[in-house]
């Protein structure tokens, strides 16, 4: 069963028409699907399907370890972004990218193709500045509408520098990661594993964190 109505499936056509580079989803699964893989790969080909630009590639994560660790794919599902030539624009899903978190896909994909960056001037220079590399994971759940705006910023910065990262994660997908960085309400950005953003913080904000972090 299609997990898009016709709608639904109208309204993403049109918001991807302007595409104008190839994007790869590149879809970690397992033989015995996980909880939510199915769907996971599920969205993606149902999106793929609707843009010539997009195309999608399932892996299994234990007998394609080796790409899946090239990647840093350490869990599932998992969707890694790739862009022209296969470029590793380091910009990742884990966990299923449905209810609000759906927006974040589409935007993702957006992102990669047209390389359109919305970001300002004083964090292009940040990101041009960084010494070490940066990884932001910001935990979210589907009905969160804040959420999505956290993780588009997170991808935005990803894809602008590649000393950064950045992760999607799905909260209830990934409990003990929930539990590790005491994730009590969402949006929830982690900065190199020890600084924490609550709430979907302005761009300015965030860069202010980031490089405390850093200086740390």
């Amino acid at each position: 069963m299609p997990l898009m109505d016709d709608k639904t499936r109208q309204d993403v056509r049109e918001l991807l028409s302007d595409l104008t580079g190839p994007v790869k989803l590149l879809v970690f699964t397992q033989q015995f699907e996980c909880q939510m893989c199915a769907e996971t790969r599920q969205i993606c080909e149902e999106v793929a399907a609707l843009n010539d630009h997009i195309t999608v590639e399932v892996h299994d994560f234990v007998a394609d370890a080796s790409l899946a660790e090239s990647l840093g794919v350490d869990k599932i599902p998992a969707i890694a972004v790739l862009g022209a030539n296969d470029a590793d624009t380091r910009i990742r899903f884990y966990g299923i990218p449905s209810g609000y978190e759906f927006m974040s896909l589409l935007a993702a994909i957006r992102l990669v193709s047209t390389g359109e960056v919305d970001l300002t001037p004083e964090t292009r220079r940040a990101l041009a500045a960084l010494e070490g590399d940066l990884h932001l994971q910001v935990f979210v759940t589907p009905t969160c509408p804040y959420c999505p705006n956290a993780v588009i910023l997170a991808h935005q910065l990803a894809f602008a520098s590649p000393k950064v990262r950045a992760d999607m994660v799905e909260a209830n997908e990934f409990p003990h990661l929930s539990m590790r960085y005491n994730v009590m309400g969402v949006p929830r950005t982690v900065i190199n594993e020890d600084t924490f953003v609550e709430g979907a913080a302005p761009e300015a904000m965030l860069l202010q964190r980031i490089q405390q972090a850093l200086a740390s």
